[in-house]
């Protein structure tokens, strides 16, 4: 799955046009190189993003199939890490 429709789908980004644009800031990395907004993720990758004043570190323990609820998104990753940028 694209990375800035997976950020999107687990609630990590408010749109996707959000994660695309993080993508092409070089915001997020995907096993700590830069990912471009198609970039495809698998179960296992790390994706570190900077958004919302925060840098978080995550693991995707598993790709969903279809739509997430906003409850339900946690189920899909592990968050290794979050640090306060202001």
């Amino acid at each position: 799955m694209r990375i800035d429709v997976l950020l999107h789908k687990l609630c990590l980004t408010k749109t996707r046009s959000i994660a695309k644009n993080a993508c092409d800031k070089n915001l997020v990395l995907i096993n700590g190189k830069p990912a471009k907004a198609s970039a495809d993720v698998k179960a296992g990758d790390i994706i570190i993003f900077r958004l919302y004043n925060a840098e978080h570190e995550i693991r995707i323990t598993q790709i969903p199939e279809g739509n997430v609820a906003k409850k339900d998104a946690t189920r899909y990753y592990e968050l290794l890490r979050k640090e306060d940028l202001s």
